[in-house]
């Protein structure tokens, strides 16, 4: 088990990148990330405000709250391939996501204004991960949590988080509306 600094754990690291890897396939994590911004849109466009700001499950995120996940995410990304371009072998250092969410106050804020905070970000990264070399994606850090980890890897795992909180919302939109929803 690895503890961090927030006593956040992980208890098999390898099983935790292993699950992403295989979340994303054989699809191209590039393109993956480069959709992400629309689906979100989408799914704002469709649903009320009330609707993005409700918790179906207690204890867990509203999907106006994931999408902030999403936008901290992406500030995140953003640093670690930056240092990790920079220097070598960086100490990366992971992230008690609960409270960050918490702590902005996510719910509070209109979905609009998240899913255009993300569009922001992602149009400042896409375009450096798009540019990596072959070289330039086999440097790594040094993650408190999971250990070596090489920027292709940290891309294809970037690119299943997508995936993983688009579903995310969807699930949680669809149990905040009940039976009527299907």
């Amino acid at each position: 088990m690895t503890r961090t600094r927030q006593g956040l754990e992980i208890t098999d690291p390898a099983a935790y990148r292993q699950k992403s890897l295989d979340l994303l396939g054989d699809r191209d994590a590039i393109e993956v990330m480069s959709g992400t911004v629309d689906v979100l849109a989408e799914i704002v466009g469709k649903h009320s405000v009330a609707h993005m700001r409700t918790r179906p499950f207690a204890g867990k995120w509203t999907p106006n709250e994931v999408i902030g996940h999403l936008v901290d995410a992406e500030w995140v990304l953003g640093f670690r391939l930056r240092v990790i371009l920079a220097e070598e072998n960086p100490d990366i250092l992971g992230m008690d996501q609960e409270l960050w969410v918490a702590r902005q106050r996510y719910n509070d804020r209109a979905p609009g204004d998240l899913v255009r905070d993300f569009r922001s970000l992602r149009g400042i990264n896409l375009p450096l991960w798009s540019g990596l070399s072959p070289a330039d994606l086999k440097r790594s850090g040094n993650h408190n949590e999971r250990g070596p980890e090489s920027l292709d890897t940290m891309l294809r795992m970037y690119a299943a988080h997508d995936l993983h909180h688009v579903d995310q919302i969807n699930r949680y939109l669809q149990a905040a509306a009940g039976p009527a929803w299907q």
